[in-house]
């Protein structure tokens, strides 16, 4: 099996947004039975990682936004180039290409038809 993390195109990712973490936080786990475990990360801070076993395949993001929603991360080659070419195609810019430390090059388009989708290149793991 091609690993999505690291596969063009392939869906690697899922992040729960909303004005209540902490609450989605324990409403999955308790739904879905869910385990989300801290995920250290390099600034010292943790991620609340939705775990399949000992593997994280998304998170609740612990920043509070207005609008709740689930983001998908899709792996590409190039964040930069695949992001303008969605706003060249029609998308609308819903976040600009950033860098996140230990993690990589991410990037979020509201597609022409009011979707909203997440372009992501991981960092190599420095293990």
């Amino acid at each position: 099996m091609n690993d999505p993390m690291a596969t063009h195109g392939a869906p690697s990712w899922i992040e729960h947004n909303s004005g209540a973490p902490d609450q989605a936080r324990e409403f999955y786990a308790d739904v879905l039975g869910w385990t989300i475990a801290d995920l250290p990360m390099k600034d010292g801070s943790a991620y609340p990682g939705v775990m399949l076993g000992e593997t994280p395949v998304g998170g609740i993001s612990p920043i509070p936004v207005e609008q709740g929603a689930w983001r998908i991360y899709i792996t590409v080659d190039d964040v930069d180039a695949r992001h303008a070419k969605a706003l060249a195609a029609g998308a609308q810019c819903a976040g600009e290409p950033m860098s996140v430390p230990g993690v990589g090059r991410m990037a979020s388009v509201t597609d022409p038809f009011g979707a909203t989708i997440a372009f992501i290149t991981y960092e190599a793991p420095t293990e």
